[in-house]
């Protein structure tokens, strides 16, 4: 007899190197909480370090999403793209911020895209398919406005085409690679003034989203961040 939605229990996992000292690390538990309490679901999460993550379908099984959180570069990479792939092959819902949206844009790039070598200019500088690169001007400790197409997920989440990001990050996507991921399925759907991509998300997948800036630190405001109000419907929904 299945379990009354209201009575079962939603446990996700939130993959990544836990420091107090990340500004993001103190505001995820904070945007979940309040996005739990507006649901009045019963959600519960688990901080897993990278370094754990040695069976990931073993480890992950149960959870009913994943967010890979930022601060990179992680302690076990290949964990983190396991955990990536888990969450997309398997259609869990799935968020990833700054770091991890690049770490999913990496995996999506290596595992559908055909860039068997694609890599992170910062753990690989002179790698041949630099799919994530330096950014031409540092974005750590800054902020500014993003557009997101009309048409997304993310521009749902927030309600609006135009919305202010946080960052804290020097890396993100190489342009040179869009058209590759855009012909396997990925669909790029925020941007800065400037166009340089700032988001994407997997059509095909129930929720499949990152973003380079990070949201959750409206939580340290006391608001609920939309993406991951976004991410906890989509659990709830599964």
């Amino acid at each position: 007899m299945p379990v009354p939605a209201q009575l079962k229990q939603h446990r996700i996992a939130l993959v990544g190197d836990y420091s107090e000292r990340h500004v993001a690390h103190r505001a995820i538990p904070k945007a979940l909480e309040f996005a739990r309490a507006e649901s009045g679901a019963d959600v519960a999460w688990d901080w897993i370090h990278t370094r754990d993550l040695l069976d990931v379908p073993r480890q992950l099984a149960g959870y009913a999403g994943l967010w890979v959180v930022p601060a990179s570069p992680y302690a076990n990479t290949e964990g983190v793209f396991a955990a990536i792939r888990w969450a997309r092959e398997g259609r869990h819902p799935f968020l990833g911020t700054c770091g991890g949206f690049q770490h999913a844009i990496l995996e999506f790039a290596r595992n559908v895209a055909g860039i068997a070598d694609a890599d992170h200019a910062e753990t690989n500088p002179t790698g041949r398919s630099l799919v994530v690169s330096a950014l031409s001007c540092s974005l750590a400790g800054q902020t500014g406005m993003i557009n997101l197409a009309p048409d997304s997920r993310l521009g749902a989440a927030f309600g609006g085409r135009r919305v202010q990001g946080e960052y804290n990050c020097s890396y993100g996507i190489n342009p040179e690679y869009r058209d590759r991921m855009v012909s396997a399925g990925l669909k790029f759907t925020a941007h800065d003034d400037a166009g340089e991509i700032r988001g994407a998300e997997l059509p095909s997948h129930p929720f499949f989203c990152g973003v380079l800036f990070q949201p959750e630190r409206a939580a340290l405001r006391g608001e609920i961040p939309p993406p991951v109000r976004a991410f906890l419907g989509a659990i709830l929904a599964a």
